[in-house]
């Protein structure tokens, strides 16, 4: 089968969320982590590159992304999707807007929408501003966002900064009456100069509208929710071979879960988890002082037959704290490094099920397992499915989280849904 889009994603656990969504259609989905260093062969009908570059300068993620898009148009890609997370992480610098304009300058498009709403996991966008649940952004917890403090709900607000272009918006009203309507508004705002659309969207249906008015745009953006029709659209022209859902299991009961996330959901999955298994709570300052010798000590004492959990995660005022004695950056670093070396070693202790929490943590576990690309499997919880690679020679599976994805028993759920052979 013929590529039929190309996807970038800005970070580890955000591509397996867009990748699990699309594999539901039926389509072959492959994730690649990083930017592929050989030239594309057998691409899949859909490829999604996995980039870290959500919080990295500006200049770097602009550059790595556009990385990207040359593969994927070496690939065969003429259709492009820039995917960020639902709740619109950035700063006013970026990196959302400044990536989608160096990709469009590529691609030689005028327009793109942004749409990160994502109704099944409670985000949606009225009158152009998000909501999480019913909360506006700026109530919500990720107005205490450890690298990137969500202090406006207003999406145009939020893009203006980070764009040359003009800012609209296709509202609600417009989006209810369906394609035609979104076209004719696009079409409108093109005219008028507008290059960066924020599309309202609070249902399913709206999500399909506005991928039907959009599928010949040469690039779309937002979160994964909005990709999710495309396979269907994109099939409809063309004959494709059917896929059978990575069916992989591993061959040992041992596995590990790892946090590093410190979301609202994220806590509480760990306080249910902790509650009933082995669980060790790691301390940055701890780390920075005197290393990890002492987890990996404890970790290899371990039954992993338990799956017994590591984690980080804590509560913002902890958080500020660590930030404030260690600084953002390295308190972050300090944690990521860690449990990458974690599940290194649960690896080599013969865990074959891997669960992360959090996306900066899930792009430091894939890159110190050395895993540069994934089978797409079955779903866990809307947007997190169980993905299928080789470590070291080694057969493991690996559920990566976005911090507030899943629900409450997320941890269990994951284990429960992927019994050993």
């Amino acid at each position: 089968m013929s590529i039929l889009m190309g996807c970038i994603a800005d970070d580890f656990t955000g591509a397996t969320d867009l990748a699990g969504l699309l594999a539901r259609s039926g389509v072959p989905v492959s994730l690649r982590i990083g930017v592929p260093e050989e030239a594309p062969t057998n691409p899949a009908a859909f490829e999604v590159i996995a980039l870290k570059c959500r919080t990295s300068p500006m200049d770097e993620a602009v550059a790595e992304t556009r990385k990207a898009l040359a593969w994927l148009k070496s690939a065969g890609a003429t259709r492009f999707f820039w995917k960020y997370c639902s709740t619109f992480d950035s700063t006013p610098e970026g990196n959302i807007g400044p990536v989608a304009e160096a990709l469009m300058a590529d691609i030689g498009t005028h327009q793109t929408i942004y749409c990160p709403a994502f109704p099944e996991n409670g985000r949606s966008i009225f009158m152009g501003n998000l909501f999480v649940g019913e909360q506006p952004l700026a109530e919500s917890p990720m107005k205490d966002h450890p690298l990137t403090p969500m202090r406006d709900s207003n999406l145009m607000r939020l893009l203006a900064p980070q764009v040359k272009g003009s800012v609209g918006l296709v509202n609600r009203l417009i989006v209810a009456q369906g394609a035609d309507a979104i076209r004719a508004r696009l079409a409108q705002l093109q005219a008028d100069g507008v290059a960066h659309v924020v599309v309202d969207a609070v249902a399913d249906a709206d999500l399909f509208s506005i991928a039907e008015a959009c599928q010949d745009m040469p690039l779309l953006t937002g979160g994964s929710a909005i990709a999710m029709p495309l396979p269907a659209l994109f099939t409809k022209r063309q004959s494709s071979e059917s896929v059978k859902q990575a069916q992989m299991r591993p061959a040992t009961d041992k596995a590990i879960i790892l946090s590093g996330s410190s979301s609202a959901m994220t806590r509480q999955q760990v306080a249910r988890y902790a509650a009933t298994r082995p669980s060790l709570r790691l301390d940055p300052i701890d780390l920075a002082l005197n290393g990890s010798n002492a987890a990996l000590a404890w970790l290899a004492e371990q039954d992993l037959t338990q799956a017994p959990l590591i984690y980080a995660t804590a509560e913002p005022s902890q958080v500020a704290e660590v930030q404030n004695k260690l600084g953002r950056a390295k308190a972050g670093e300090i944690v990521e490094q860690a449990l990458a070396a974690f599940a290194v070693a649960a690896r080599d202790l013969g865990a074959g099920r891997i669960v992360v929490a959090g996306g900066e943590t899930s792009g430091a576990v894939t890159q110190a397992l050395g895993v540069t690309r994934l089978d797409v499997g079955f779903e866990i919880a809307p947007g997190v499915p169980w993905t299928f690679a080789q470590s070291d020679g080694k057969p493991i599976a690996l559920a990566l989280k976005s911090g507030n994805f899943g629900g409450p028993a997320f941890f269990d759920d994951a284990l429960n849904a992927l019994e050993p052979e």
